[in-house]
């Protein structure tokens, strides 16, 4: 059995700041000589990095739509290794996720498998005693999830964090914290979400010092969970290096799971960096992965690197490309009225849009590509502004419908769909035997 504190911080709905009192929360509880390893719920790329340089530790993601439950259990406790407390980030609201009720996909979801108290972070402004109904229908909703505590953000005074204070104390729940109303503390967004760690403002020391909470209570709470069972490991037993894979990494790229990259490496996978931005030649490898990230922030400096540019035209291992990867392997990218060359392996030109597409995704292979077989299926998620020109040759058909994107040609795959490989561990391993199959096709006799 698992004996991990742990605590879950949802919200009633986005927006509400449960990643601003996760960073202030990580810091107060780091102060305390706690080692405290955070998780984010859904597929997210961008508050992992803010977590990560709050706590010093590789961020996970939960996703009950990825995982089934054993799924689940194995990676909390695969990431939870070392710690003394686990801290798990909600998505969306508590109970939003990929149905209408929140069963699959959702914070309450997760909270519910890891048997884990649940924090509420609301935005008080302009609340005061209006917060007990607010907290008591999500408490009420249901029994499975354990809502015990409420922090409260954008608080006005001191004098309104005592009324809700005492406002929830005539239903027994505490205000475990608060954070004051000021535009400094919050995070800045973009299209995609906020803005990446490492571009962050305010500094966490400020946000630290403008938090005001009770350790006691938190750990009281945390301490609470309910042993878990104990879960298979997440990862297959570790192989010697045998492929190399360079993988994209710089400020236009890093969209990875964290969790998909170890799986690579357990299954033999040396991964590389490299720079699209900054270096002028690939490092030697056998196979190349493009993650997303924000290429239409640095269009002009990708295009710039025409040495880089054609390095990967000309690499001739396989190639995934995934959203960010697969507008930069297009032939051009429009940000507006201007147009970039990019790496022109794949047909077609990016274009920006106004309105988003997302979701969670199910996918066929309408052929072989370097992860599937032809009929093979695989679990992902889009997120992403771009729209691009229709293939010649779609790598994938939505389940259950007759929608198709991405690109291939066997070799290079193309798409805006993140793959969440540990869900389908077989693409893994082919995407590493072709690149050794394709290499030593190339070694001289």
């Amino acid at each position: 059995m698992l004996r991990l504190p742990r605590l879950v911080l949802a919200a009633p709905h986005s927006g509400a700041g449960k990643t601003t009192v996760a960073l202030a929360l990580l810091q107060a509880l780091g102060e305390q000589g706690l080692k405290v390893q955070p998780f984010k719920v859904g597929p997210d790329y961008v508050d992992p990095s803010h977590l990560e340089a709050a706590s010093r530790r590789r961020v996970y993601n939960l996703d009950g739509f990825f995982l089934d439950e054993t799924g689940l259990l194995s990676l909390f406790q695969h990431g939870a290794k070392g710690a003394d407390l686990a801290l798990v980030e909600g998505v969306m609201g508590l109970f939003d996720g990929k149905d209408p009720l929140g069963q699959v996909g959702s914070t309450a979801q997760v909270a519910k498998l890891l048997k884990a108290p649940v924090a509420l972070v609301v935005d008080a402004s302009g609340m005061a005693g209006s917060i007990v109904p607010l907290v008591q229908g999500f408490r009420n909703f249901d029994p499975g999830v354990q809502v015990v505590g409420v922090f409260a953000n954008r608080v006005g005074s001191p004098r309104h964090a005592e009324l809700l204070r005492e406002a929830l104390g005539q239903v027994g729940l505490p205000l475990l914290g608060w954070l004051p109303q000021d535009p400094l503390l919050e995070i800045p967004e973009r299209h995609l979400g906020l803005v990446l760690a490492g571009e962050i403002r305010p500094p966490l020391a400020a946000l630290r010092r403008a938090f005001q909470v009770d350790l006691e209570a938190v750990l009281r709470l945390a301490t609470s969970a309910l042993p878990l069972p104990k879960a298979p490991p997440f990862l297959p037993e570790g192989k010697p290096a045998w492929v190399r894979v360079a993988y994209a990494w710089d400020q236009a790229f890093r969209f990875y799971y964290p969790e998909s990259l170890e799986l690579l490496e357990a299954m033999g996978a040396e991964l590389v960096p490299f720079s699209p931005i900054g270096d002028s030649a690939l490092p030697e490898a056998e196979a190349l992965l493009l993650g997303g990230g924000y290429p239409e922030l640095f269009a002009e400096q990708l295009a710039e690197n025409r040495a880089m540019r054609e390095a990967i035209r000309r690499f001739p291992g396989p190639v995934v490309a995934e959203c960010g990867g697969y507008m930069y392997l297009s032939q051009g990218l429009w940000v507006g009225e201007d147009f970039f060359p990019m790496v022109g392996l794949v047909p077609g030109e990016a274009h920006m849009a106004e309105r988003p597409i997302l979701g969670y995704r199910q996918v066929e292979a309408l052929r072989d590509n370097p992860v599937a077989k032809k009929g093979e299926a695989f679990k992902g998620h889009e997120f992403h502004y771009a729209r691009m020109e229709s293939s010649p040759s779609p790598a994938w058909r939505r389940v259950g419908g007759e929608e198709v994107e991405g690109y291939t040609d066997g070799r290079i795959l193309g798409s805006f769909v993140h793959l969440y490989l540990p869900a389908c561990p077989e693409g893994a391993g082919r995407f590493l035997a072709l690149a050794h199959g394709k290499a030593k096709l190339r070694r001289p006799r």
